[in-house]
């Protein structure tokens, strides 16, 4: 099967057939655990094609051929960035974030609370996480956040911490005072998060299907929301494992509105819309 698309007609197509597609799938999956279904075709022609200009090949079984010949080289990390979705607001399923301030409050953590936002996109949810800190303890409150993605890409613009000011229409005057700096000249229409809230945070990039996650602390809070929508149910289960084995007893878990983990009430037990307690 042959197909053209936008992205297709700004440059050279290429010829792409149900077997490349099926390599793909096999690839992806083996690297980041996502299994992408039979109706990403012209999605995977449109970013891959990219890959493929970009590298020089001519088609895409010489390119996948290549990427596995390549063992840890950089292309595997662009071919995963290429075909992980980055969707992502401030402050988005707002529900959590008051459920999470509550919490902070509530003296549970009183050594400090530590945080893992295990899919930091672009930065906007771990800033609403660190806000919401901030808010609840003070700025030299004691919170720390990791936040972690398999994309190394958005990760440099989350740590950079610039946005469009159109970006944070979301957010009141009071929040962007306190916590953003306006461009000026050169830079008007952006803003920069406060070196004090970034200084919050670490980024890191973090696969979450392989065993070598580097925290040597337990969090008290845990969000992973809308990635294991990505993973098949034993990637979900064993994932799921792992944030167990990373979190303290009776912490939080925050999920996405699409997912439901009732399967593995031995791990975590249902405390709210979307929001789960390590058992």
């Amino acid at each position: 099967m042959a197909i053209s698309s936008a992205e297709g007609m700004q440059g050279r197509e290429f010829h792409w057939t149900n077997a490349d597609f099926d390599h793909v799938q096999k690839l992806i999956y083996q690297r980041a655990g996502i299994s992408l279904h039979d109706g990403k075709h012209a999605m995977v022609y449109s970013r891959l094609s990219r890959r493929l200009r970009e590298t020089g090949h001519q088609s895409f079984k010489d390119y996948l051929q290549w990427l596995e010949s390549a063992a840890d080289g950089v292309e595997w990390q662009e071919f995963v960035n290429a075909l992980t979705t980055n969707l992502t607001s401030f402050f988005r399923e707002a529900h959590h974030f008051h459920i999470l301030n509550e919490y902070l409050k509530s003296g549970k953590t009183p050594g400090g609370c530590k945080i893992w936002c295990s899919a930091a996109s672009t930065g906007e949810e771990p800033y609403s996480i660190a806000i919401t800190a901030a808010e609840a303890l003070g700025l030299n409150g004691a919170f720390s956040i990791a936040a972690s993605d398999i994309d190394s890409k958005v990760l440099r613009t989350a740590s950079q911490g610039v946005y469009r000011l159109e970006s944070l229409k979301g957010l009141d005057q009071a929040r962007l005072q306190r916590f953003f700096l306006r461009g000026k000249g050169e830079n008007g229409g952006m803003a920069r998060v406060k070196t004090e809230l970034r200084s919050k945070i670490d980024f890191l990039m973090v696969n979450l299907i392989r065993n070598d996650w580097p925290f040597k602390e337990a969090f008290d809070v845990v969000f992973c929301r809308n990635v294991m929508i990505y993973f098949d149910a034993s990637t979900q289960r064993q994932v799921l494992e792992r944030i167990h084995k990373v979190m303290k007893p009776g912490g939080l878990l925050f999920v996405g509105h699409a997912e439901n983990f009732s399967d593995s009430r031995d791990l975590f037990a249902l405390k709210g819309k979307t929001v789960y307690e390590r058992v």
